[in-house]
Order: C-alpha cells, then sequence, then structure tokens
C-alpha cells in the first residue's frame, strides 16, 4: 500500500511540474515515478502516511490564514531556526515534511541536514518592546 502512496506522489509531481495530461505525458510520468530509485523501502508505515496527508489538509486552510496576515500586517521580522527531524523517517516522508513547512507563506526549509534538522526560515510580526 506505502509503495502505491509513493508512485502517486511522484505522478502528482509530476503532473503539478509538467501541467499536462496528454496520453504521452502520462506515460512519460508512470514511466519515470516506476524507475525513480527508493521505490521499494519498508520501513514507512501505512499510519506515518495517513498522518501526514491529515497535516497537509490542516495545512491548506493555514496557509490561507496566513497570507490574509501578511497582507493585512506585514511581517518584517525574520527568524532561522533548526527544527529536528521525526525519528525513521525515509525519503518520501522527509520531502512531505519539507512540503509542509514550505507549503505555508511564513515559512521556508532553507535546508535539509543529514544529521536529522531541517534550517527553517520564519516571517514574523516584530512585537513591540
Amino acid at each position: 500500500m506505502v509503495g502505491y502512496l509513493n508512485i502517486i506522489l511522484r505522478l502528482t509531481i509530476w503532473f503539478l511540474l509538467t501541467a499536462d495530461f496528454s496520453v504521452a505525458n502520462i506515460i512519460i510520468g508512470i514511466s519515470i515515478a516506476l524507475l525513480l530509485p527508493g521505490g521499494k523501502t519498508g520501513r514507512e508505515s501505512l499510519k506515518d502516511w495517513v498522518r501526514v496527508l491529515g497535516e497537509i489538509m490542516v495545512a491548506i486552510p493555514q496557509a490561507y490564514i496566513e497570507a490574509f496576515q501578511i497582507i493585512l500586517r506585514p511581517h518584517n521580522h525574520e527568524d532561522i531556526t533548526m527544527e529536528q527531524i521525526k525519528p525513521g523517517r525515509t525519503p518520501g516522508l522527509v520531502f512531505l515534511d519539507i512540503f509542509l513547512i514550505t507549503f505555508t507563506p511564513k515559512t521556508v526549509v532553507l535546508k535539509y541536514h543529514e544529521e536529522g534538522w531541517y534550517e527553517v526560515h520564519w516571517v514574523r510580526l516584530r512585537r513591540k518592546v
């Protein structure tokens, strides 16, 4: 089941990049999704995928809320923080974590550290002291 989720994720990324649903492009996308390495990892569980997909569903309205916050009250303070990766993350789940962090307008992952950390850039409201 998890292998199918990896293929669906790869196809979704392919279609987002190409924006072309022709038969030839679908065949190319399926071929690329199947030929990319790393599709046979069994360490990720269906539970992890369901949790991450639930987090994506929460991130969509959060992204709109943050966009309106930035429009209405410009955020002019920036921070860079290090956030630890959850243990046992496979490359597919690491990608989804980075996607979740970067999807919202106030945060972007600057760098993925192999030691288990994300370097995250934040845009925040500066509090008046």
